[in-house]
């Protein structure tokens, strides 16, 4: 089918909540995808950071389609292979970076995508401080993150200009500034009692890729076991190595959280998310508190066993931060760019005035570039995993060109 085809049958049946690119894609293989034209593309979003391993990696689509020819779906009602190891894997990667000896392992609970893994900690922080904390029920959040689009998770996300239009929101969120430790002080000074968890993301993605400091990261660790509230980190992003060197965000910066929430790339594009919480949270939670149909089910924990084994084997954290750094480095060398900020493959560029990143992403295409812009004049950048210092020059060269 034509993409002017496709263009017909989606303006007329779909809902319009997205301004697509004017591009048809049907084929990926690693860095790159291909339009109905045969067009190929280096991909810098990856399905917003969720194609960890790049485009239908053998590890994950031959453990799919094993999966698929064996059971596909039985719902939570029932014991099923694998996800018990899933769930074990993650636990050791969350305590990676632990001094304990013998850690204690990490429950999880198993979703569809990431706002439903904040939905779960939400409603696991506020149940745990119904049982420890006289029914404290505020979560405290910072200006700029970004937590989801359902009601609850929106009401989280703490800008504004996406809330305004479906208010009356969930009551119990506050925010507070980034990076800044004395009105987060003064928060907990003024409302401590009623604070049951605040909930970040170590570096903001969503916004323009913002990293709080260690500074101000261990401050909200020290608040929050002083007020003995919890600390929840939104890994959504910036976790399963995306940051590099370490397997989640909050590694990098010598905190441990009491819950962590991952989606996206832990099962390399498949729809998977996960909320963990150290065994004496989850406990919390009973038998019917929490649930999802699909949420953890036999495709789900094929395809995220094969993208957790398959980042470790390759050592994607060690390619994260090498190709990471260069990509910060070459982006810094481009005409008219401000500021580079980031972590590993998770990288932001700010332009100045002159360049409008929206229609940098439109040009892009002409240049067989996917690019992504989060701002006026911020493009992110969220490769796959297996990106390369050549895909990076590719992109370095096709920028210069288009900026030049």
């Amino acid at each position: 089918m034509s993409l002017a085809e496709q263009k017909t049958l989606e303006s007329t049946y779909l809902m319009s909540t997205y301004a697509r690119k004017p591009i048809e894609l049907v084929r990926g293989e690693g860095m790159r995808v291909f339009d109905d034209e045969g067009r190929a593309y280096l991909d810098f979003v990856s399905g917003v950071g969720a194609v960890s391993l790049g485009h239908c990696h053998p590890a994950v689509t031959d453990a799919i389609a094993a999966q698929a020819a064996q059971l596909i779906h039985v719902s939570n009602y029932y014991f099923i292979e694998g996800r018990g190891q899933v769930a074990e894997l993650l636990s050791g990667l969350l305590n990676a970076c632990t001094e304990e000896e013998h850690p204690s392992p990490w429950q999880s609970f198993f979703a569809n995508s990431g706002a439903e893994a904040n939905e779960c900690a939400i409603k696991l922080a506020r149940l745990w401080a119904k049982k420890h904390k006289e029914g404290a029920q505020t979560i405290v959040t910072l200006d700029r993150g970004f937590h989801g689009r359902t009601l609850a998770t929106l009401a989280a996300t703490a800008q504004p200009a996406k809330q305004e239009a479906f208010k009356p929101l969930p009551a119990g969120f506050v925010h507070t500034v980034q990076n800044d430790i004395a009105a987060l002080e003064a928060l907990f000074a003024e409302r401590g009692d009623d604070i049951c968890a605040v909930m970040l993301e170590c570096v903001q993605g969503e916004s323009g890729v913002h990293p709080c400091t260690e500074g101000y990261l261990h401050a909200v660790r020290d608040l929050t076991n002083q007020h003995k509230a919890l600390l929840i980190c939104d890994e959504i992003q910036c976790g399963m190595y995306r940051c590099g060197t370490y397997p989640f965000g909050f590694q990098h910066f010598g905190i441990m959280p009491d819950i962590v929430t991952v989606a996206k790339g832990v099962a390399s594009g498949f729809p998977t998310g996960m909320c963990a919480a150290r065994s004496d949270v989850a406990a919390a939670f009973e038998p019917g508190d929490h649930g999802s149909t699909f949420g953890g089910s036999c495709l789900a924990v094929a395809a995220a066993r094969a993208t957790i084994e398959t980042l470790g084997e390759i050592d994607a954290a060690a390619n994260a931060e090498e190709v990471g750094a260069y990509l910060r480095e070459r982006l810094s060398s481009l005409p008219h760019v401000g500021e580079v900020r980031g972590l590993g493959l998770m990288c932001a560029c700010d332009f100045d005035g002159s360049v409008d990143a929206s229609a940098l992403t439109i040009a892009g295409l002409e240049e067989g570039l996917l690019l992504n812009s989060t701002g006026p004049h911020t493009l992110r950048f969220l490769p796959p995993l297996v990106c390369a210092k050549g895909d990076v020059d590719a992109l370095f060269e096709r920028l210069s060109r288009l900026l030049s």
